[in-house]
């Protein structure tokens, strides 16, 4: 089976018919390839290949007004398919669904998403709405 990598057409389009002015929450969970390959032949571990998307998409990212506020360790899947582990996890937030935008137009970030191609076996983007935290799951 085919993981997922980038999004489609049909989902960036109801993407872009959201509020684009609310701060939004992105869930990342990715699961790398053990060995990234890229288009000229050049070879590295998927965790390499995702560090160096890291490095030079992050200061996009940052100058977007996007940070990162939670990330985590993953453990063990309590609920839900057994064979499926994620290799990071993390939620970052950007000011408004336009940064967000902004920044996939952007050309040095387009010429960074080689490396997360390269690495990503499969993952997740989930846009949330971020609420207010405190008691209570509802």
């Amino acid at each position: 089976m085919t993981g997922y990598v980038d999004p489609n057409r049909q989902s960036f389009a109801l993407f872009k018919d959201l509020p684009r002015d609310e701060k939004i929450h992105m869930l990342n969970l990715v699961q790398l390839n053990d060995t990234a390959r890229y288009e000229d032949g050049t070879l590295v571990t998927g965790r390499e290949a995702y560090s160096a998307y890291g490095r030079e998409s992050g200061p996009i990212f940052e100058r977007l007004g996007g940070r990162i506020v939670w990330s985590g360790q993953f453990e063990l899947m309590l609920i839900g398919p057994g064979e499926k582990v994620w290799d990071i996890c993390f939620i970052a937030e950007y000011p408004d669904g336009e940064a967000f935008t902004s920044m996939l137009r952007d050309p040095e970030y387009r010429e960074a998403v080689k490396h997360r191609t390269a690495a990503v076996k499969d993952s997740r983007l989930i846009r949330l709405s971020p609420r207010e935290t405190g008691k209570g799951f509802g």
